[in-house]
């Protein structure tokens, strides 16, 4: 990865280079919810996030080496990166617990064991399984197995959890290396920094697997319930340890305003459910009084500022109030709608905001018809790509 200032740098992939920060939208089961790989192309998305985990599941790994990997699979000729399946096993967990009695979920040296939430089968992963996993679906990226301990763990747990993941990551790299044959064009593969909020915990799995030697830094468990302030104390803790000339991933996060944040913090990558969940259920996110590139640029100068506000609280209508940031917050589903013929955002160009009103924006909810759900996913998304832009 070559440098080209404090914030910005090109990460090379098997399937092209990427400027960072950058967001990556999230194709769990092989598909960013909604949207055609053409329609990320058009709002500037550079690379996806795919599931190991989901993709294992169903419809296999190995159909989807069949199909000549995952990006032709998907018709998405970017890259790709794939997480190691290690949340989603412990997250899903309750599921399985809801649907079959048990969560089936079984840690041990080995691997981890787990049930498919859907029909109760019972599947182990070892760490050498998810790297194979991730080598079938043809990943650019990949992630290490790791436990992500829950929120609240005691230091206990978060102790052990962090051994295992050091000992894990360990075992995924030797197998890689063994697996992949072409040192010069093969996929890059990251570790992931835990040890819950003790500073001593996350300062030793950030030195151990520095110690190992990887392709680029994630960091983990920052999304698994904890107050946010715990998160800025976790960047200050892990970043100074993390090598410059490696790129740093925070995992599953976050808020534009937490973005910003991080960025200025020293991250540079990023993927999170909110643009896309929150646009499914009508809420959109536009720039404060219609910002534009230049007063946006502006907006995010005093990045210090936002990172140290309290996050806003929540309007009568359920939406966030974001009084003192650079974005607000609708909730097109609002009676004060009905008769609003204006974009959703009148310095956006994505296909919402060039075609069609808020009017029409909000009856397409009121009736439930699907293509609400596309117009809404598109524009947030094109919000966080925009931002990304802006940032550099």
């Amino acid at each position: 990865m070559k440098e080209e200032s404090k914030r910005r740098k090109i990460i090379k992939t098997t399937h092209g280079e990427i400027q960072a920060p950058f967001f990556m939208p999230i194709a769990t089961k092989g598909a960013v919810k909604n949207l055609l790989p053409q329609e990320l192309r058009q709002i500037g998305a550079k690379i996806v996030l795919g599931n190991t985990y989901h993709l294992w599941l169903r419809p296999g790994d190995e159909l989807i080496k069949k199909a000549g990997g995952l990006h032709k699979f998907m018709n998405w000729d970017g890259p790709i990166l794939t997480d190691s399946g290690g949340f989603q096993v412990f997250s899903l967990g309750a599921r399985a617990q809801k649907n079959f009695g048990k969560s089936g979920v079984r840690l041990t040296e080995k691997g981890v064991e787990f049930s498919d939430p859907e029909n109760g089968k019972k599947y182990f992963m070892p760490p050498e399984k998810s790297i194979d996993i991730q080598l079938n679906l043809g990943s650019d990226i990949i992630m290490v197995l790791d436990e992500c301990p829950p929120f609240p763990s005691s230091y206990e747990y978060a102790k052990k959890s962090l051994e295992l993941t050091t000992r894990w990551a360990e075992r995924c790299k030797k197998h890689f290396e063994k697996k992949v044959k072409n040192k010069k064009n093969r996929p890059l593969l990251f570790a992931i920094v835990q040890g819950s909020v003790y500073e001593d915990l996350r300062k030793r799995s950030a030195e151990e697997l520095i110690a190992i030697d990887f392709d680029g830094y994630a960091i983990g468990g920052v999304a698994v319930g904890e107050p946010r302030e715990e998160m800025h104390k976790i960047l200050e803790w892990v970043l100074p340890l993390l090598p410059e000339n490696k790129p740093r991933y925070l995992m599953g996060l976050g808020k534009p305003e937490e973005i910003v944040a991080a960025v200025n913090a020293g991250i540079d990558m990023f993927d999170c459910v909110i643009p896309t969940r929150e646009g499914r259920h009508g809420r959109l996110f536009i720039w404060k009084n219609n910002v534009i590139a230049s007063k946006a640029k502006q907006s995010l100068t005093n990045i210090d500022n936002l990172a140290s506000t309290r996050l806003p609280r929540r309007s009568e209508d359920g939406a966030p109030r974001n009084d003192k940031y650079f974005y607000e917050t609708i909730n097109i589903n609002n009676e004060k709608f009905k008769e609003d013929f204006s974009p959703v955002d009148a310095s956006c160009d994505c296909e919402l905001c060039k075609n069609y009103s808020r009017s029409y924006l909000r009856h397409l909810f009121a009736v439930k018809e699907p293509l609400a759900l596309r117009l809404a996913s598109v524009h947030n998304l094109k919000f966080y790509m925009d931002l990304m832009e802006k940032i550099k």
